[in-house]
């Protein structure tokens, strides 16, 4: 049902106008404190021991999922953002202080995140140059992150990128391309510096580091 509503809305622009405006005040990105509080803690799915600290900013819409699985924490000062697109956290995964997370972006079962990690799934035009980039049409492309991969503090996913399984990000990483399982990247843009030999059993240096490709 709630699938084919978006569309209507969609398709019926005054009635989009009026919609947006019952959600978001005006010139506010932030929902309504009737969103916030009546309506998202009936259509967010929060898993059983999930904490969710009380200097969260959470931005939730009901029209796009937001699912945090059990046991996950989500620390002070971080901000999600599913206004565009849907936000799934998955089981066992802590996401530091100051992080913020923007959809379309899913991430996986006993993910760690260090402080002031961004991932946006969103990107905005630019192309007119008579008009503010703020203005023009956003772009989506979900972020990925697999299970047991670990973000170090600073880091920046941008828009489609997806990170494979029990990867590393290096502090201060901007991560512009999609990570293999088992690597180690670091650098900006971010470049592959040590990868997982499962004949070896040893995690293997990777000389002058290795371009990521899609």
């Amino acid at each position: 049902m709630l699938p084919q509503l978006k569309m209507f809305l969609k398709r019926n622009n005054m009635l989009k106008k009026i919609v947006h405006r019952f959600i978001y005040p005006h010139n506010d990105p932030r929902p309504r404190w009737w969103i916030r509080n009546l309506i998202n803690p009936f259509t967010s799915q929060i898993g059983k021991g999930a904490i969710v600290r009380a200097n969260v900013r959470m931005d939730i819409v009901p029209f796009n999922a937001f699912h945090l699985g059990h046991h996950s924490v989500v620390e002070d000062f971080t901000t999600i953002n599913n206004n565009i697109g849907l936000v799934h956290i998955g089981d066992h995964t802590y996401i530091g202080l100051s992080n913020t997370l923007i959809g379309p972006l899913i991430i996986g079962d006993h993910v760690m995140f260090a402080q002031n990690v961004v991932l946006s799934g969103l990107n905005h035009a630019y192309q007119d140059t008579m008009m503010a980039s703020r203005y023009q049409p956003c772009s989506t492309a979900t972020i990925t992150i697999a299970d047991e991969v670990w973000i170090g503090a600073n880091v920046v996913v941008t828009a489609g990128v997806t990170i494979g399984k029990h990867s590393v990000v290096a502090a201060g990483s901007v991560v512009t391309k999609d990570v293999p399982p088992y690597s180690v990247v670091g650098g900006n843009p971010a470049k592959v510096i040590k990868q997982y030999n499962a004949l070896s059993k040893e995690w293997e240096k990777v000389e002058n580091g290795v371009e990521i490709r899609k």
